[in-house]
């Protein structure tokens, strides 16, 4: 079956970028609306940011004006750029295609000095 694939996380130093990537693990499968989420540990998992199909992009306010979200659709590929990162936004981030239960395995993000 068709999944979907993050990558992009590792450790950065607070103040650090990353770029996460989420695509289909199958090409004829065509990405709609994809959110990204994340979980810490022990904390319940939290959607960070959506885009539409079209490019219209929501974000949660702790990472507003931080985080952007992103697509090439001829690429079909979703990104999300994350820039000032803090200690806080440490946790597996996972993408969804948005209205479905199709998820991908998680990519981890560890900001820590």
């Amino acid at each position: 079956q068709v999944q979907l694939v993050e990558s992009g996380g590792g450790l950065v130093q607070p103040g650090g970028s990353l770029i996460l990537l989420c695509v289909p693990s199958e090409s004829f499968f065509i990405l709609d609306a994809i959110g990204w989420y994340r979980q810490a540990p022990g904390k319940q998992r939290e959607r960070v940011a959506t885009v539409t199909s079209g490019g219209i992009t929501n974000y949660v306010d702790s990472v507003k004006s931080r985080f952007a979200d992103s697509r090439d659709n001829a690429k079909n590929t979703v990104y999300l750029q994350m820039n000032s990162l803090k200690p806080e936004d440490t946790a597996v981030y996972y993408c969804n295609a948005i209205g479905t239960a199709l998820w991908g395995q998680g990519t981890q993000v560890t900001v820590s000095s």
